[in-house]
């Protein structure tokens, strides 16, 4: 019998942990179908580029359409103040913006600290129709921008990547329609579309959008427009359609849905897609499924998942557990999945055994890099195999904890209070009981990178729980899902605790990232927080770690009837009700968890209207009170 070590992380880095579940968890496990993190958009982000005349002077027009008698937008000119705005009624009446507006201010379109400044207007009893702006420069200073359009929310665009892997050299492609199947039955419609990409390198390429079943847009004549592009750069790309139609009372609308679409080096592939994938058996007596891969990139990491499969007595494949785990190449070529045996003896399985759906994903972006549907497996006799429990235990689910130099150390116990994207320290540490704030401040990181940091933090203790603010939340849920820490030591009743955390996503990601790319955004662009990044993400977490998770959401105060309400007026614009700012409630949710409710009158973060969440004195109390240390 081949004797192999433990698979881990080398002894300076986290552990990582080898995942497994049972065959009933497979669909919640599979790559998601794109569809199901489109964009829902009922705003327009709209790029402004002037036009110069031999006068010196600089101008810009766009139609504004007028969908229920007001509208609400945001100028973003950067560093210029001597923009000038001007209104066109559908009759031709002209009027400056500001007299006209209901509303004028300057303001900030932020997530957390990274912020662009703007101007807000809003504007009501207009006369619906298809109004004109018209924005007048200094041709020698600024002459390009957004303008930031919010529509009536009757009428959404639905947009999403119709693809499954975005490497270097690969087409990308994105769909859109409006409205959905019940508007567009309707009369709801495109008119016409366009797909504008943004390279990493700050390139701007548009290309038509059609509906002619040849761009990846299902059947022609089906209300669907498609369109692709090849990705010829690492990095991250964004995709915004810009879509111009009727809604369904044949009134024009204009729409846009930015796609934060991160382009990685095909940096990882199997050898051979032929090969019987061989088992060797390791010193606790579990296998490594070694997997023959070619390795541009020696020491990087990879998200790994694949299905096994075997045959049942009377012949049948038949289900026996899925594998996954954060697994690095050897410098001989093999990536070797940890997997408990004793899998096979709880559904009474036997050869022939079969990988199916295997995928392998950067760790950062969980865009797969390679994969195969079937592979032929080879397992040692099974009469070597332990018999499995009557109850799923820890060492089937996670592996073997980590004994050695390889041990959890550290000393005491701890409540380790974290923040999210862009941030800082938020949290009143006062308010919590044996708490220690984690600091990473103002940065952006993956939710990888964030829980490895964590991590390292964390290792002065023992033990620990934590309190988390925002990305936060899932930065804690990937630590206690893929490394071992102190999070596997804590006591208490609850693990990890967050308030405002988009496990979902945000639609701010994807137009921050598209104004980022002109003005810059300070901590930059996080696919992670999108929605298709936040989908990618969540279909390798288990429900075993996300019932760890104990979440609260909060939303604006309502105030009344006849007004708007909002915690931030600029993310007010593009966000569904009812949203914190930063995250809207339907997608702060995270099925599997425990939602520990929702709150009004709380907002994402301070400098907003009503007060911070992370600043409730009660919530906060009966978070310290439970929380696992």
């Amino acid at each position: 019998m081949f004797l192999a070590t433990p698979l881990a992380l080398s002894a300076a880095g986290p552990v990582s942990k080898q995942l497994s579940g049972p065959p009933e968890e497979f669909a919640q496990m599979r790559t998601p179908d794109p569809a199901e993190a489109a964009i829902y958009s009922h705003s327009a982000l709209l790029p402004v580029e002037m036009t110069a005349d031999a006068s010196g002077n600089a101008s810009w027009q766009a139609d504004l359409p007028v969908e229920n008698g007001k509208v609400r937008f945001l100028v973003f000119s950067g560093n210029n103040a001597n923009w000038q705005l001007q209104l066109q009624s559908p009759t031709g009446r002209r009027i400056a913006a500001p007299e006209l507006a209901t509303a004028a201010r300057p303001t900030d379109f932020a997530l957390e600290q990274a912020r662009v400044p703007s101007n807000y207007y809003a504007l009501d009893e207009l006369e619906n129709g298809t109004w004109k702006l018209r924005i007048d420069a200094i041709a020698s200073r600024g002459q390009a921008g957004y303008v930031l359009l919010e529509g009536d929310q009757g009428t959404e665009l639905l947009s999403y990547p119709a693809h499954r892997r975005q490497i270097v050299g690969q087409e990308l492609n994105v769909v859109a329609t409006l409205g959905g199947a019940s508007q567009r039955s309707n009369g709801a419609r495109i008119d016409d579309a366009q797909l504008r990409v943004t390279a990493p390198d700050g390139s701007i390429r548009s290309y038509a959008m059609f509906d002619d079943g040849r761009h990846a847009d299902a059947l022609a004549g089906d209300g669907l427009f498609g369109a692709g592009f090849i990705a010829e750069a690492s990095g991250n790309h964004v995709a915004q359609v810009v879509a111009n139609g009727r809604n369904t009372d044949g009134l024009r609308v204009v729409r846009t849905a930015e796609h934060v679409l991160p382009v990685v080096d095909a940096s990882l592939r199997l050898s051979s897609t032929e090969a019987v994938i061989s088992a060797s058996t390791l010193a606790d007596g579990r296998l490594s499924l070694n997997l023959p891969v070619v390795a541009s990139k020696p020491g990087q990491h990879y998200r790994a998942y694949a299905e096994v499969w075997g045959t049942d007595a009377k012949g049948n494949a038949t289900p026996v557990a899925w594998v996954s785990g954060m697994v690095t190449p050897d410098k001989d070529g093999t990536l070797g999945i940890g997997f408990d045996p004793r899998w096979v003896t709880r559904v009474n399985a036997q050869a022939p055994y079969q990988l199916r759906d295997l995928r392998i994903e950067d760790p950062d972006h969980f865009v797969t890099l390679t994969g195969a549907r079937t592979l032929a497996l080879s397992l040692p006799d099974r009469r070597q195999f332990r018999e499995a429990p009557a109850q799923i235990d820890e060492a089937m689910r996670m592996g073997p904890r980590p004994a050695g130099e390889n041990a959890i150390k550290g000393v005491g116990q701890r409540l380790i209070l974290v923040h999210g994207y862009c941030s800082g320290g938020v949290w009143p540490g006062a308010q919590f009981a044996t708490s220690s704030s984690f600091l990473d401040a103002n940065q952006n990181r993956s939710h990888d990178q964030f829980a490895r940091l964590l991590q390292t933090y964390g290792s002065t203790w023992n033990s620990f729980g934590t309190v988390a603010h925002s990305q936060g939340g899932a930065a804690s849920l990937h630590l206690y899902t893929y490394y071992w820490s102190g999070l596997d030591n804590a006591t208490g009743a609850r693990l990890i605790q967050s308030v405002g955390t988009p496990y979902k996503g945000t639609n701010l990601a994807g137009i921050l990232a598209t104004l980022g790319s002109w003005f810059g955004v300070g901590c930059g662009t996080n696919d992670n927080l999108s929605y298709s990044g936040a989908s990618a993400w969540l279909a390798g977490i288990p429900n075993s770690s996300r019932a760890k998770v104990n979440y609260y959401t909060t939303s604006f105060r309502s105030t009344n009837w006849w007004t708007n309400d909002y915690c931030q007026i600029a993310t007010d614009l593009v966000l569904s009700d009812p949203e914190d700012g930063t995250t809207e409630q339907t997608n702060g949710q995270l099925p599997g968890a425990v939602n520990r409710g929702h709150t009004t009158g709380q907002c994402h973060t301070s400098g907003m209207r009503d007060p911070a969440q992370y600043l409730d004195s009660s919530r906060n109390a009966t978070m310290s009170a439970n929380a696992a240390r």
